[in-house]
């Protein structure tokens, strides 16, 4: 698989566009136990902003992500001794950092369970370097990590009953409590906390949350709701936050009609 990556890197000719990236560094961790691989992405990404810090086995990736400071981890699901999926259900235990997953499995239920998981997305071996880093910028743009595009459209706090989203901090709270949400989940509350008591389509809460171009499925939708409404402590049979309307989508339900 390096050897492929390696062949794509050659054949693309993107050198004129690396002079135009002004982006500040950012760290990554990138988790692969392929060695050669790991260093043809580093030096990839290198060019467009990134510093980029490898493990090679889960023991080395937990220990690095509670030393250092992480923009995004790209986390490969086949790896030695415990699997990515191990990986990303201990990093959820404690952390909200991006992560990209990699993967050689093209079964969609593999897919399923690392977004039920917390992945904020999935890209299958077989990918471009350029689709690496389209779908980084786009996790990290999703997630207010992309450091040059400055602060967020709107800081200001979104309040709908007890549920308080402080999008300058990036964080949401339910009657104080702060919510362990990931990224992706984060963002769509955000979208149905600022359309509350209007429904939201899938294809619409996809294009919100995802960048456009992403070969995204709609599923997925279904997997992020169906974890947002685990941490909202919501019942989908009888629910205080957000109501299913049958094949059309989800909708925060507004604030006067909560508790009922």
């Amino acid at each position: 698989m390096a050897l492929d990556f390696s062949a794509k890197v050659m054949n693309e000719q993107e050198t004129q566009l690396v002079s135009e990236e002004t982006t500040p560094r950012q760290n990554l961790l990138l988790v692969d136990d392929d060695i050669k691989f790991c260093r043809l992405i580093s030096d990839y990404l290198h060019r467009y902003g990134y510093v980029v810090s490898f493990a090679h086995e889960g023991k080395t990736a937990l220990k690095m992500m509670t030393e250092g400071s992480w923009d995004a981890v790209i986390l490969d699901v086949m790896l030695p001794q415990m699997d990515g999926f191990e990986i990303l259900r201990r990093i959820r235990e404690t952390s909200t950092v991006p992560v990209l997953m990699l993967t050689a499995l093209g079964d969609e239920t593999d897919r399923i369970v690392g977004l039920e998981i917390g992945a904020d997305d999935y890209l299958p071996k077989s990918y471009s370097p350029r689709e690496l880093l389209a779908r980084l910028k786009a996790v990290l743009r999703r997630t207010g990590r992309t450091l040059a595009e400055g602060k967020a459209d709107d800081e200001e706090e979104i309040i709908v009953g007890g549920l308080v989203i402080a999008q300058a901090a990036h964080s949401a709270k339910l009657n104080g409590e702060t919510l362990p949400l990931t990224p992706v989940e984060y963002h769509l509350l955000v979208v149905l906390a600022q359309a509350a008591g209007r429904i939201k389509s899938r294809e619409q809460l996809l294009n919100e949350i995802r960048d456009r171009n992403y070969d995204v499925f709609d599923r997925s939708i279904d997997v992020h709701v169906s974890a947002l409404r685990r941490k909202l402590g919501d019942d989908p049979k009888s629910p205080r936050f957000i109501r299913t309307v049958r094949s059309v989508g989800y909708m925060l339900i507004p604030p006067q009609e909560m508790g009922r």
